[in-house]
């Protein structure tokens, strides 16, 4: 198992370490969160590095199809997610993101976009859907995943989060459309915020920095003057809070992608000559 830095929690940790055979004698490592997986109703996961076919800068398990890697590789690499969530490529529909808080509904005709068949969306950061089957798919390498679960009417959630879509409250939106769709109410949802950049590593300008004031403990001084630390995890644990989450079943990441660039995609530790990581949810 590799050795992860992780932000030290008095709870312990928060996400649990996985691996698996693949059929070439590798391993595929990946990452869970136990407080989802103890709801018995979803499947779901978070790739590491670890595990996959692509080389060169986007070793081992890069997700994306838009950054150069070989397209056969990205497929295959697909595939492996798929076998240890126990779907195929087609049965997985993905994001287009473009740093909006537009959030689509998932139906049956979905299934397979924008991995295995084309989209017919643009300009989606969030998906939800109540189709079991069907696995949700989105993109990282520092932005923020964040994972809704609602075992009461049997819907899940998950959205690509970075400092636009957090600022935008991306999370306080997708409870809204749950809501909306399914009848999802805040109480009863289990939330996860996951693997990203943390606060210590993520830099920014005082125009960013400005955004978040409303946030208290989510902005720090940087340490070079005009500089700020943002702490994405916190912003978005308080957009859910304020949503109506209860503070107990909302999981926050230990695990910072940009500390751990070896083992996760991080852009602002590697810029643009690197893939992307992969967060995946589904009812069973």
């Amino acid at each position: 198992m590799f050795a992860v830095k992780r932000t030290e929690r008095a709870e312990g940790p928060v996400l649990t370490q996985k691996e698996v055979k693949t059929e070439d004698g590798g391993v595929l490592e990946f990452l869970t969160f136990p407080s989802l997986e103890e709801t018995g109703m979803v499947r779901h996961l978070f790739t590491t590095r670890l595990g996959g076919v692509s080389e060169g800068e986007f070793s081992t398990m890069n997700l994306s199809f838009t950054r150069g890697d070989r397209p056969d590789h990205v497929a295959e690499n697909y595939r492996r997610a798929g076998a240890v969530l126990g779907c195929r490529p087609e049965d997985m529909v993905s994001t287009h993101q473009t740093h909006t808080t537009n959030i689509r509904r998932v139906t049956e005709a979905d299934r397979g976009k924008g991995i295995t068949c084309p989209r017919d969306y643009e300009n989606i950061d969030g998906l939800v859907t109540n189709v079991p089957g069907i696995v949700l798919a989105a993109f990282s390498a520092d932005c923020v995943p964040l994972f809704f679960v609602d075992p009461v009417h049997r819907a899940v959630g998950l959205a690509h989060s970075g400092w636009r879509g957090t600022a935008a409250g991306m999370g306080r939106d997708m409870i809204r459309v749950m809501g909306e769709a399914y009848g999802t109410r805040p109480e009863d949802l289990r939330a996860a915020i996951g693997p990203s950049i943390c606060g210590d590593c993520y830099e920014v300008d005082g125009d960013v920095a400005g955004q978040f004031g409303r946030f208290p403990g989510a902005v720090r001084p940087g340490r070079i003057q005009g500089k700020y630390q943002l702490d994405l995890w916190e912003a978005n644990r308080q957009i859910l809070l304020a949503a109506g989450v209860k503070s107990g079943r909302i999981a926050v990441t230990d695990i910072c992608t940009c500390c751990n660039s070896d083992y996760l995609f991080s852009h602002r530790a590697s810029g643009e000559r690197r893939g992307n990581l992969g967060a995946f949810l589904g009812i069973k």
